[in-house]
């Protein structure tokens, strides 16, 4: 076999495998899908249970009328967009402070922000509960945003990518009169376009996903996020689950932030491709 025929041998292999995984993670999501649009009176096991005879939408009816999906939804997208775009600036913030200021101390401060990255967050449910308790937002979503309105893996992300910047940019704003937050509104943030658009997608992917949180912070149902609300759904209607109703709002949380990251990885892709292109 000529070095030709190995290359397309390789590549053939490396397809077949990239297809396999894709496979596996679609699957579930697509099978998820369908078994929402089944008649509770179909099989729902088995191979047989991808096919959909009488598509319905009863199982989403009977999730609006069991929980308050608006309200619940409206929770979850308000946590989401605020808890994005707080993270986002006071992230890219502080990275810039960090990567362009020199002060005293700076060096230290930033290695104990990275050090904070070995706690896991939940070693301060307790202390956070009792100071949200104190600010009176137990109960209120600003509660799942104010306490991490910047997270030290953000920080340093953009910490990273502001480094890159070439200083000579920054000294020539300064000549022409740029202040402090003129610099990094004007320059630095364009430029760190795809960073902020990873670090958006992998914020709206972990705030929309929370549980944790929202059940700690939060007591009414009113006051729920999706994601908490369709996980307190009851598992059994007398001898049986109601597993259609259930994946009908496993799909109600799933599809947003799927097309919201396709959204957002076609903004990142964009931005480095302008910034691979010279003016």
């Amino acid at each position: 076999m000529g070095y030709k025929g190995k290359k397309n041998l390789a590549s053939l292999t490396l397809h077949t495998v990239l297809i396999i995984i894709s496979l596996v993670c679609v699957l579930p999501i697509l099978w998820m899908c369908l078994i929402s649009i089944k008649p509770t009176s179909e099989s729902i096991s088995g191979f047989q249970s991808i096919w959909v005879a009488n598509p319905t939408l009863d199982n989403f009816r009977k999730l609006f009328s069991m929980i308050p999906v608006g309200m619940n939804t409206f929770n979850s997208v308000f946590t989401t967009i605020m808890g994005t775009v707080t993270s986002l600036f006071f992230c890219s913030l502080a990275g810039f402070a960090f990567a362009k200021y020199k002060f005293p101390g700076r060096d230290l401060l930033f290695y104990f922000v990275i050090a904070t990255m070995l706690v896991p967050p939940e070693v301060g449910a307790v202390p956070l509960f009792v100071i949200m308790k104190k600010l009176n937002l137990i109960n209120s979503l600003w509660s799942l945003v104010i306490p991490r309105i910047a997270t030290a893996v953000g920080i340093f992300y953009m910490h990273q990518y502001i480094s890159d910047v070439p200083d000579e940019l920054i000294e020539a704003a300064r000549i022409d009169g740029c202040k402090d937050f003129g610099i990094f509104y004007r320059i630095i943030l364009p430029i760190i376009k795809p960073a902020l658009a990873s670090w958006a997608a992998v914020t709206l992917i972990a705030r929309w996903n929370d549980f944790f949180w929202p059940l700690l912070y939060l007591r009414k149902q009113a006051k729920y996020t999706l994601m908490v609300t369709i996980s307190l759904l009851p598992v059994s209607e007398g001898l049986s689950t109601p597993w259609p109703v259930i994946l009908a709002g496993t799909t109600l949380v799933i599809i947003p932030i799927i097309v919201l990251y396709l959204i957002l990885q076609t903004f990142q892709k964009s931005g480095m491709m302008a910034g691979a292109v010279k003016g």
